[in-house]
């Protein structure tokens, strides 16, 4: 870690090495060790931390809080009517698709029939008997 790099550091995390991350905390410390010029790095984010820890915080009014609840945007109902016809729309084709399920077995149940008929009565017209046919 170099000079600049501390520098960056400090002005990030301050001059309290214990809010820095694990890693750069270790590395800094041995840097301030072996150059102890350094110091005034942590020195001068010092002053800058007690400034800002000095500095008054102000809670928000309650008619501040009021007017910017009333200047907040509206929920639109628009999305909510988007939401609705994308749920009819999908009930739609899903009665869509449970019809042509219905109607493909129906069919096929049916023309099973009609063409176990037709294979009787066109085995009534040749003369065939029925046990050959069908088994």
């Amino acid at each position: 870690m170099k000079a600049e790099r501390l520098q960056a550091l400090a002005d990030v995390y301050g001059a309290d090495l214990r809010r820095w991350p694990a890693d750069q905390r270790a590395f800094a410390e041995s840097l301030l060790a072996a150059d102890p010029s350094l110091r005034a790095v942590l020195d001068e984010a010092a002053t800058l931390d007690a400034l800002l820890d000095a500095a008054p915080t102000t809670a928000p009014s309650a008619a501040l809080i009021e007017r910017v609840l009333a200047a907040a945007p509206k929920p639109r109902m628009r999305g909510r009517w988007r939401q609705a016809v994308w749920y009819l729309g999908a009930g739609w084709a899903a009665a869509a698709c449970a019809g042509v399920v219905a109607g493909v077995g129906l069919t096929s149940h049916l023309t099973a029939d009609a063409r176990a008929d037709a294979v009787l009565y066109q085995s009534s017209l040749t003369g065939v008997d029925d046990t050959e046919v069908v088994g």
